[in-house]
């Protein structure tokens, strides 16, 4: 089982700077895969990027060259450093992990607001 507490929402300007955090514990040693989803107000969870444990990355292509995913193994957290803040990046955003390629566990949200 794995518990993800997510923080660094907030309320930015467009053309600003955020950094979320994803802290995972329990059976981290199991996890394959760990990224972020975001949804907006009347619209589908949609990915935003993801990390495999190898290091590979995928972005979506609206964050492409604005969102950076990593993680440190160290701290069992992963980041998602998000610059250019645009409003349409508006949204609640979710840590998700995966287990044995199989198993998902999402985090409770954090918000993401950006005025123009």
């Amino acid at each position: 089982q794995v518990q993800l507490v997510e923080s660094g929402g907030g309320l930015v300007q467009a053309g600003g700077s955020l950094r979320l955090s994803c802290a995972a514990s329990g059976s981290t040693f199991s996890i394959n895969a760990m990224g972020w989803y975001r949804q907006a107000p009347g619209k589908q969870r949609q990915l935003v990027a993801t990390i495999t444990s190898g290091g590979s990355t995928t972005y979506a292509d609206s964050v492409k060259g604005r969102f950076t995913i990593s993680r440190d193994s160290a701290k069992n957290t992963v980041y998602l450093q998000m610059n250019s803040l645009k409003p349409e990046d508006t949204a609640v955003y979710f840590c998700r992990a995966e287990r044995y390629s199989l198993y998902v566990h999402w985090g409770q949200g954090t918000q993401v607001t950006v005025s123009s």
